[in-house]
């Protein structure tokens, strides 16, 4: 069964062939920033289970030096997806369509999470990255 997503206004969507994993709430202060939240949700895929459907001509990407990086739409400005490196290796939750057959499974950064964000649940909390696990860009908090 494929994912399915897109950005708010439409034009750019996406789907994923293979199964979705590895999935995080990352606190780090880069994806605060790009997603204007207290944290954003992503999860994992085999990069080559990744393509755009329509609008990829819409897609902008912003990389940090360290190489990790976000796709979104230029149109609307939503958050599609993360990079490493140049591949497409994660999709944020939120843009997904229907049940992405998976669920968060910790909160990753909390070390530079937002102050006035109180986590209120009992996923597993890191206060960096764990190992085997998706890396957002680095910051400095």
């Amino acid at each position: 069964m494929a994912i399915k997503g897109g950005c708010l206004c439409g034009r750019v969507r996406y789907e994923v062939t293979g199964p979705l994993f590895d999935a995080d709430h990352c606190h780090c202060s880069m994806c605060r920033r790009q997603h204007g939240a207290a944290f954003s949700t992503y999860a994992e895929f085999n990069p080559g289970d990744f393509i755009w459907i329509s609008g990829e001509g819409l897609v902008k990407v912003y990389e940090t030096l360290s190489g990790g990086g976000w796709c979104f739409c230029s149109e609307c400005g939503s958050t599609l997806a993360g990079t490493d490196n140049g591949k497409i290796t994660t999709i944020t939750l939120g843009t997904v369509e229907g049940d992405p057959g998976i669920k968060p499974e910790s909160h990753i950064f909390v070390g530079s999470r937002a102050q006035w964000h109180d986590i209120n649940d009992d996923l597993p909390q890191f206060e960096e990255r764990p190992p085997d696990s998706w890396e957002p860009p680095r910051n400095s908090g």
